[in-house]
């Protein structure tokens, strides 16, 4: 399709001459012989681009300008002038102008000039609908009480310089949160980098933080920037922090204090501005005195501690994450939008989430990838979700289905679901109890064989209502 251009001047010659011009280029031309005029064409018929003439009677090239970005603030315009000086040039481009180019006009540069004006609308164009894409992506949908209080917070802490520690269990959505701080913060123009401690190699993680000179060790061939260098002037995410070497966490301390480091293998000190938001699914504090973390910069990360709920405390939100995840992924794979059946959603809130929000929106994207096209845009039943929690790998209380019949009608899959739950709740506490009277009701020990946290256990104790005996 043709690229539209409006030419706003007041003498006919040029008007006519550069149209013609521009339609043997194969555009499709309008034209205006005032700034009012254009202005009028342009809310009726909105043109990619517009050529405007500097000098015309009653409303002025600038004026007209003025009104056009208030209005259209994403639309080219390139401003022409036969008496143009650097002054009016400068004036133009401050207000929002593509370019400036002087009379008598030179087809050849007035052409890639308009070219590099498309390119660069286009280009700005797929950035913003990316940066919305992205946004929908790290929204934090919740109306649970513990979510509302979280998003006030981020509102609070977001145009602040205090360092954030965000604790909660692995898919909880610590990265989202710490995006959102970033893109509430002043520093949301400049870069948010994240990196995972716990995935990168212990030789590693200096020369990932800190970046290396050439020749730093066997294989550094080049200079590399370190993290800390690339997000400066902005944040950088710090998951799984706990996992960071002691010696790492005493760099990682320096630079919170001083803003400054030194690449490996380096004796230049190089100066950042970085907003740090730390990240763990461990507790700290039971870390500190394990003498795995430091004290002194658990203090330093904790200015501003978040704590995000598991998914399993608040499954009253689970539908609206299972409504947003359908949208988002019906979107992306370009598949019809369906909505869950009433019966549907009290299955998703009758199951427990061990991976809370990362494995609801994993099944969601795979309930909408093997949708068949028979399925139309029809409501997805009870029966629908069970077919796929049947291949849920990392969930061995819904695999348990796939040698269960088929449920004759919704009403029973859900009532399925209830005894389900309630079996593998029976089982784990049964399990907890067995383990802890193994471990001589030694809560560490304990923790350590099932494999969770120490807090952890302590919340399940509690919920289940298991009695440890005095003195332990």
């Amino acid at each position: 399709m043709a690229r539209t251009v409006l030419i706003i001047d007041d003498e006919a010659a040029i008007r006519q001459s550069l149209a013609g011009a521009l339609v043997d280029e194969g555009y499709q031309v309008d034209s205006s012989d005032s700034g009012r005029r254009g202005l009028e064409f342009i809310r009726n018929s909105r043109p990619d681009l517009v050529i405007l003439d500097i000098w015309m009677p009653e409303m002025d090239g600038i004026e007209t300008l003025k009104a056009i970005k208030s209005e259209f603030s994403d639309l080219p315009v390139v401003m022409m002038s036969g008496h143009g000086t650097i002054e009016t040039a400068v004036k133009a481009t401050k207000l929002g102008a593509f370019d400036f180019i002087e009379k008598p006009l030179s087809l050849d540069r007035l052409l890639v000039v308009l070219q590099n004006a498309f390119v660069l609308h286009e280009l700005a164009r797929e950035n913003k609908a990316l940066r919305r894409q992205v946004h929908q992506q790290n929204a934090i949908v919740g109306e649970a009480a513990s979510i509302q209080q979280l998003q006030a917070l981020i509102r609070r802490v977001a145009p602040t310089t205090g360092s954030v520690l965000i604790t909660g269990e692995n898919g909880t959505g610590k990265e989202l949160v710490a995006h959102a701080i970033h893109q509430l913060s002043p520093r949301h123009q400049k870069p948010f980098i994240a990196v995972n401690c716990a995935a990168i190699p212990e030789e590693l993680i200096e020369s990932e933080l800190f970046g290396h000179e050439r020749g730093a060790f066997t294989g550094a061939t080049h200079l590399k920037r370190g993290k800390f260098d690339l997000a400066n002037g902005g944040t950088l995410f710090l998951d799984e922090i706990a996992d960071m070497s002691l010696k790492t966490q005493a760099k990682v301390l320096r630079i919170l204090q001083e803003q400054k480091f030194e690449r490996v293998g380096g004796q230049q000190t190089h100066e950042v501005d970085v907003r740090v938001v730390a990240a763990t699914n461990k507790d700290l504090r039971a870390e500190i005195q394990r003498g795995t973390f430091r004290e002194d910069l658990f203090y330093r990360l904790n200015v501003i501690p978040f704590h995000i709920p598991p998914l399993r405390e608040r499954s009253g939100d689970i539908p609206l994450l299972a409504d947003h995840f359908l949208r988002e992924f019906a979107q992306a794979h370009s598949k019809p939008l369906r909505r869950l059946s009433a019966e549907a959603r009290r299955v998703l809130e009758g199951y427990p989430w061990p991976g809370n929000v990362r494995e609801l929106r994993n099944f969601i994207e795979r309930v909408v990838i093997l949708s068949s096209e028979d399925d139309g845009e029809g409501s997805i039943s009870a029966n629908e979700l069970l077919m796929h929690f049947k291949n849920e790998v990392a969930s061995p209380a819904m695999a348990d289905l796939s040698s269960a019949a088929e449920p004759a009608d919704e009403s029973l899959a859900v009532e399925g679901v209830r005894k389900l739950r309630d079996a593998r709740q029976e089982f784990e506490k049964d399990f907890i109890l067995k383990v802890l009277k193994e471990q001589d009701w030694n809560i560490s020990r304990t923790a350590s064989v099932l494999g969770i946290e120490r807090s952890h256990l302590h919340r399940k104790i509690k919920s289940f209502g298991i009695r440890v005996p005095d003195g332990h």
